[in-house]
């Protein structure tokens, strides 16, 4: 059984690959990047499409024949269409529609989920990785990734864990293949972890009661995910960004707990009632949730409890916000008035 390594090597590739993929990874000035997305329908994707015609990206979509009936993906398509964007078929079962699908673009970027309780596709995007490989003109791939950075992860809980293995055998077959890559890291998404003052099972800010993991004050970083999509879209003709891991961590965005509840109820006026929650208390009923929930219980002590997102320095990679000061991102609470 694959078991992905966790080491700084694992995570760049070998010198032999570097003076290769530099010259592959360029793009030349003036030209207007070309970008394919894969995953363009699901809850990232769709903000990455409009991200990347809004910058002026050559917008290509992956249109899959499996879509079927699904009227509000094919609308969704259409919008895209309208919007500039060029529909291209191909199918995880093809791989030559695979194939001449990238041959089309200089960048690949894969939003597929990766999450237990939606769709889990991580690993399909190693057939994208060998049509990649076998068309030889793609510029730069940037895997789904847009969380907690995988080769970091090491000692995750599972079920969670599979992800972040999952991800991490991703991102060895791309630096073995010797294909150019950013991978984009570093962010709790606001929908699911803001608006509800990262309750589990809600998404909407409660009124009353909020609990607290821990003390509530481990640091964490959020980001609006039209943000992400937003420095995700500067990354892919940056050649600072080549072959370098990309952390979104906007400074005003790196909040405890207490601190985002704290915005809150300011917004509000109004002061909820806190519940600490130990760490033990939070695993307490762990055996009797289904898959799903245990992946997500795990995640959140990861970033709650550990610390994850902010225990680290960003070191020889490169934060969004830094490189991008352009982007006007969106402060954690502006993002909460649209509750009041």
């Amino acid at each position: 059984m694959f078991r992905p390594i966790y080491t700084p090597e694992a995570r760049h590739t070998s010198n032999k690959h570097i003076d290769q993929e530099k010259k592959m990874g360029e793009i030349k000035s003036g030209e207007k990047t070309r970008v394919l997305v894969v995953g363009a329908t699901g809850y990232l994707g769709k903000r990455f499409v409009r991200a990347f015609l809004a910058e002026g990206h050559v917008t290509y979509v992956l249109q899959r024949p499996e879509i079927g009936l699904d009227i509000e993906k094919v609308q969704l398509l259409l919008s895209f269409k309208k919007l500039g964007a060029r529909l291209v078929e191909a199918s995880f079962s093809d791989h030559q529609s695979l194939v001449s699908a990238v041959k089309l673009v200089d960048v690949v970027v894969s939003t597929m989920s990766g999450v237990h309780f939606r769709s889990h596709n991580i690993l399909v995007q190693l057939k994208l990785v060998e049509a990649i490989k076998e068309a030889g003109n793609v510029k730069r791939f940037l895997p789904s990734e847009f969380g907690m950075d995988p080769s970091r992860m090491g000692h995750a809980l599972p079920p969670g864990r599979e992800t972040f293995d999952q991800k991490m055998e991703v991102r060895q077959a791309i630096e073995a293949a010797g294909i150019p890559y950013t991978y984009v890291v570093g962010a709790c998404f606001a929908a699911y972890f803001t608006g509800n003052l990262s309750q589990m099972e809600t998404l909407l800010p409660s009124k009353k009661e909020v609990n607290i993991y821990g003390d509530g004050n481990v640091k964490v970083v959020f980001a609006d995910e039209d943000d992400i999509a937003n420095y995700t879209s500067k990354t892919l003709n940056d050649p600072r960004t080549l072959n370098k891991t990309v952390y979104v961590r906007p400074p005003n965005n790196v909040l405890t707990h207490i601190e985002l509840v704290q915005i809150w109820e300011n917004l509000t006026g109004n002061e909820l009632e806190k519940t600490n929650i130990t760490a033990k208390d939070f695993f307490s009923n762990i055996e009797h949730m289904e898959i799903p929930q245990q992946a997500g219980i795990g995640h959140f002590y990861h970033i709650f409890y550990e610390g994850c997102l902010t225990d680290h320095e960003v070191g020889k990679d490169e934060e969004a916000s830094s490189l991008y000061p352009d982007v006007k991102y969106k402060r954690m609470d502006d993002y909460l008035r649209m509750f009041l």
